[in-house]
């Protein structure tokens, strides 16, 4: 197996964490007896040689070790090692082809592995001899003749889902694979096997499948987990790992073959939503809590009416498994207003759980448990007596002004109790910015003009003794604008008009007077010389002036013209409610709604002002309003506020169409 391992100039390769001279114990390792060597030694193969996907010239060097483990019958957890050919050369994520051709030099491992004893080792070759075995026809006959032979239902959905990558990786070859699969979707096969074939047949032939696909997805799926229902948990001793799937049961199989689905059907919203329902809807817990995190997924990515959907998942928090009523919670607290219609739920949990109301950790403080958090963000008033319990308790937990904010004017009862925390923070403390930030947030969203003393108290030192308060200048700022309370603060404001703060101040002392030549040069400066935040709000406020600020149009003008996307927008929108004339704005709009989906909501908040000279825009606006996909919509994760964001800007492209 290790013929030639110490001939290799490993000292001279690399991986990610350096030099690659510990690779040949790891290789070794692979072939150990002892579980725990092994696994040791599969961690440093991930995260090391073939860390986050990329391909050093030692992943290379590995390449003929791995195959030649993988074809000996006497090394344990094979399957690991074929996964991880497979990852290596089938997801380099620098597109280098060497990666792939290094695997596929070994096709012929794969196809050997095809009648391998050990299904786990099966189950992980059927997706690489499609993907290693430049032979479309030889690779076709091999699916057929091992779905007709194979017996274990673990490997014949392995190999189902093999003929659907075949069928997309290989076109000219596509209609027998189809067939297979259309064989495979219906009966004498399992629920299980017809479940996957009939995602593979909706990724890669999306005409056939059957009209009524999502019912009969939902009732597979309820004959597969009846069927689960009934399988006996192994006999023998009671391991730690039994005992771990009793306390949380999982079906990861079931979440691929749904997720499978869900991919396929893609922007068809309608039908996912009537196939989340069918999920969620189940009698099987494991089934609804995989629903329950794919249901994420759907809403941070698309838009739609997903009330039916919601009032589900506020069923599952009255579910007797913890596990379930946790997994709702978490996706409900992330959808803000869109969770409303689970607020009765969450009101219940609530009033019936106070034991709920935080969360506590191992080390630090306690945060705001979920469904108090949740049914805060929803803006229900209801959350507002759990909220003053807690503000009168000792230890209040970290952030609550944050989820506060989102109630708004009726959090207007909590501002006596935000105002005292408010006054009680130590002005010379390190922590002092972090623990005022929340509570400026809660007490700007209810516009408690009471508040003025206190948050004045976080300025006291303006500009140079603010220390670590320096970083919640901006924050402070607006709480007072909030509050109606900026004229109580001209002294500090004047004081910050030379510092990097200068625009938000120069913006508040302007709504107490109005004295624009007092401000106007100030926003000029910070337009030209100040930091991309800084010309930001710059523009933003010299948009407030509006025709009073004409003095300032060539400078915005130019800005419009120059810069990032994000400021380009933000010097349009002033650039409009200085002169109001569309002429200049409009193509700067266009080009940074196309470049940067970030400059949609500004954009559109301006374009509701604009009345019918907006109309050049209708095509994008309406092609927005219309489109199924979030504008936030992205690989790679998303934003906590990316929901909110997104219903906000559809919002406002309705005020825009209605307003033409």
């Amino acid at each position: 197996m290790f013929t030639g391992i110490d001939e290799v100039d490993w000292a001279s390769m690399r991986h990610a964490y350096g030099t690659a001279e510990d690779v040949p114990g790891w290789l070794r390792a692979l072939a150990s007896a002892d579980t725990a060597e092994r696994a040791t030694a599969l961690d440093g193969m991930y995260g090391a040689v073939h860390h986050q996907g990329r391909v050093y010239d030692a992943t290379l060097a590995c390449v003929p070790f791995l195959l030649s483990l993988a074809a000996r019958e006497q090394v344990p957890d094979r399957a690991c090692i074929v996964e991880l050919l497979v990852s290596i050369g089938a997801e380099s994520t620098d597109g280098d082809p060497r990666a792939w051709e290094a695997v596929s030099a070994g096709g012929e491992v794969f196809v050997a592995l095809a009648g391998d004893p050990d299904p786990a080792v099966r189950r992980a070759a059927a997706a690489a001899v499609v993907r290693f075995l430049d032979e479309p026809p030889r690779v076709l006959d091999l699916l057929r003749r091992w779905l007709r032979a194979e017996r274990d239902d673990r490997v014949l959905r392995a190999l189902t889902e093999a003929l659907g990558l075949f069928a997309r990786r290989c076109p000219g070859h596509a209609e027998a694979a189809v067939a297979l699969l259309a064989e495979h979707s219906v009966p004498p096969a399992a629920p299980g096997l017809r479940l996957a074939a009939l995602g593979q047949l909706a990724l890669g032939a999306p005409a056939r499948p059957p009209a009524d696909l999502v019912p009969t997805a939902v009732r597979l799926l309820r004959e597969r987990s009846a069927h689960r229902a009934r399988v006996p948990e192994p006999s023998g001793a009671d391991t730690l790992v039994q005992r771990i799937r009793r306390l949380r049961p999982s079906d990861e199989e079931g979440s691929q073959l749904l997720r499978t689905l869900h991919t396929a059907l893609g922007d068809r919203v309608q039908d996912r939503i009537a196939l989340l329902t069918g999920q969620l809807s189940s009698p099987d817990p494991v089934d609804r809590c995989n629903a329950v995190w794919m249901s994420a997924g759907l809403f941070r990515g698309w838009r739609g009416d997903f009330t039916g959907p919601v009032g589900l998942l506020g069923r599952q928090l009255h579910a007797e498994q913890d596990w379930l009523r946790e997994a709702a919670l978490s996706v409900l607290s992330e959808l803000f207003a869109l969770a409303a219609p689970a607020a009765d739920d969450l009101h219940a949990l609530v009033a019936a759980r106070p034991d709920l109301w935080t969360h506590r950790w191992e080390h630090g403080s306690p945060t705001l448990g979920g469904p108090l958090r949740a049914l805060a963000r929803t803006g229900d008033p209801r959350a507002v007596p759990a909220m003053a319990r807690l503000l009168a308790g000792p230890a209040a937990p970290d952030g609550l002004g944050f989820d506060i904010a989102h109630l708004g004017p009726a959090a207007a009862p909590l501002a006596p109790a935000l105002r005292h925390r408010l006054g009680r923070i130590p002005l010379d403390s390190p922590t002092a910015a972090r623990q005022a930030a929340p509570l400026l947030s809660a007490l700007g969203a209810v516009g408690d003009r009471e508040a003025a003393p206190e948050v004045l108290r976080l300025l006291s030192g303006a500009p140079d003794g603010l220390g670590a308060r320096d970083a919640i200048v901006g924050l402070a700022i607006d709480t007072l604008e909030a509050c109606g309370a900026a004229g109580h603060a001209v002294r500090p404001l004047r004081a910050l008009l030379r510092t990097r703060h200068a625009a938000a101040a120069a913006g508040a002392l302007w709504s107490v007077d109005g004295d624009t030549a007092a401000v106007l040069p100030v926003l000029l400066r910070e337009l030209r010389h100040g930091d991309p935040a800084g010309r930001r709000l710059a523009g933003r406020q010299l948009g407030r002036l509006g025709p009073a600020a004409v003095p300032a149009l060539p400078e915005l003008g130019e800005a419009a013209r120059s810069g990032p996307a994000l400021e380009r927008a933000s010097a349009a929108c002033a650039l409009w409610r200085v002169g109001a004339d569309p002429e200049p704005v409009l193509p700067v709009f266009r080009a940074a709604w196309t470049e940067d989906p970030r400059t949609r909501g500004p954009v559109a908040r301006c374009l509701t002002t604009m009345g019918s000279a907006a109309a050049p825009l209708r095509d994008l606006v309406a092609g927005e309003r219309s489109a199924v996909r979030r504008h936030t919509a992205r690989e790679g994760g998303y934003g906590s506020r990316d929901i909110p964001e997104d219903e906000a800007l559809s919002r406002a492209c309705g005020e825009v169409l209605a307003g033409l």
